[in-house]
């Protein structure tokens, strides 16, 4: 689910806030607060609901949860003396007050025999479909990487029945798998590390009873 108000967009799929197009550097928590907030409105939650979401099973002072709607107003511009987005219900909690609305997500297609093939970025995980998920700093990507260090389209992972392929596409500075360059497709495994550009990735492999897969096999 992709959520838009003003020049923002909350991905909850890619975990990634943008502005403008671009992403911003969120921290995990204030991206759940947003999240919670965008999720209930316009519906206030009370300080205490919040708490118990973004720390649950552990006191915490008010002031904390007073930092993090802090730093999510200065991420998507907003304040809290004019609030466009979020507002303080004084004695009570917090509510996302503005305009939003859902985006229609990127077309996928079901996944074969309960298999989800996903990638592991720092705390970003990205489901593939079966088919071809391009990987590059083109904003259409399946896997949106946004360095200098990364073409537009850089690589490809190629979901097919129960096997993936990894293929470079040209890149200038290359696709590496287990620490070697890769000069033509080669099949990957569950927990494999790939690189791209200055990114690295984790290729994992999840059944539908929720376990992970220990290989990816032709």
């Amino acid at each position: 689910m992709r959520l838009k108000f003003g020049d923002c967009t909350l991905d909850l799929e890619t975990r990634e806030l943008l502005r403008s197009g671009k992403p911003v550097a969120i921290e995990p928590k204030a991206f759940r607060l947003l999240e919670l907030l965008l999720r209930a409105r316009p519906k206030a939650l009370s300080k205490g609901e919040l708490q118990d979401e973004l720390w649950p099973k552990t006191f915490v002072s008010e002031r904390n949860l007073a930092r993090l709607v802090l730093v999510v107003r200065q991420l998507i511009g907003d304040s809290a003396r004019e609030p466009r987005f979020i507002r303080t219900v004084h004695g009570y909690g917090y509510a996302f007050s503005g305009e939003a609305s859902e985006l229609p997500g990127r077309a996928r297609r079901p996944a074969f025999s309960g298999v989800q093939c996903r990638l592991i970025w720092g705390e970003r995980e990205i489901v593939l479909s079966d088919g071809e998920n391009v990987l590059g700093r083109d904003p259409e990507a399946v896997v949106w990487i946004d360095r200098d260090s990364v073409s537009r389209r850089h690589a490809r992972i190629v979901v097919s029945g129960d096997s993936a392929t990894l293929e470079d596409l040209g890149s200038k500075n290359g696709t590496y798998i287990a620490g070697g360059r890769i000069a033509k497709p080669v099949s990957i495994s569950n927990g494999q590390e790939i690189r791209i550009g200055s990114a690295s990735l984790v290729f994992r492999v999840f059944r539908a009873s929720g376990t992970t897969a220990s290989k990816v096999t032709r």
